[in-house]
């Protein structure tokens, strides 16, 4: 699938780490260092610009080496972008680090995965069918 992008950061545009990977990585696309505190957020610029097809969205997630390593994730994960929005793509990064993180211009933040996805048609009904599990839920499963 062919999608059109903007590119006015200085970095490549983004792409796919191995040949079987779902999510390509992006990058901070930033003039100055940024860095975040303990439990601080910030909403980092890519300098991407993305037109995807209908019946598309592009889902933003955390990078686990960057979870791991330094606490730092996605505030809303997976964030959406929409197949109409053609403003700059911004990623939400919180630190959940008891420690102060750098940010640099061209660091991998997230990954973006660009997925199909359904619309529904909703259809009010009084009753719905019973299933083994019914109205089970909030780890129900794992008592016995």
């Amino acid at each position: 699938m062919k999608v059109r992008i903007i590119n006015k950061s200085r970095h490549p545009l983004p792409d796919y780490a191995t040949p079987l990977s779902a999510g390509m990585d992006i990058r901070a696309n930033l003039p100055d260092n940024l860095i975040l505190g303990p439990l601080e957020r910030a909403l980092i610029p890519t300098g991407l610009y993305i037109s995807l097809p209908e019946g598309y969205e592009a889902q933003m997630r955390p990078r686990s080496g960057l979870a791991l390593k330094q606490g730092i994730t996605l505030l809303n994960t997976p964030g959406t972008i929409d197949a109409d929005y053609r403003g700059e793509i911004g990623v939400i990064l919180v630190n959940l680090s008891s420690d102060y993180v750098t940010i640099k211009d061209g660091d991998r933040i997230c990954q973006m995965v660009v997925t199909s996805h359904s619309r529904v048609e909703w259809e009010p009904v009084e009753t719905l069918d019973d299933t083994e599990r019914g109205a089970g839920g909030f780890g129900h499963t794992g008592k016995e």
